[in-house]
């Protein structure tokens, strides 16, 4: 059994909820999702494959 998990998606839903949940840390939050987004790009960390 296969499972594809892909990190962006579920980092832009924890980003997501925490500006709603906290919207006076929005900065800290989306400079956070920033630096996570384009470390996975560069490192190519996009999907892990848990078998």
């Amino acid at each position: 059994m296969n499972i594809h998990l892909s990190l962006t998606p579920l980092i832009s839903l924890m980003a997501g909820i925490l500006v709603l949940v906290m919207p006076k840390l929005l900065n800290l939050i989306v400079a956070i999702y920033l630096i996570a987004v384009g470390l996975i790009g560069l490192f190519g960390l996009g999907s892990l494959r848990i078998s």
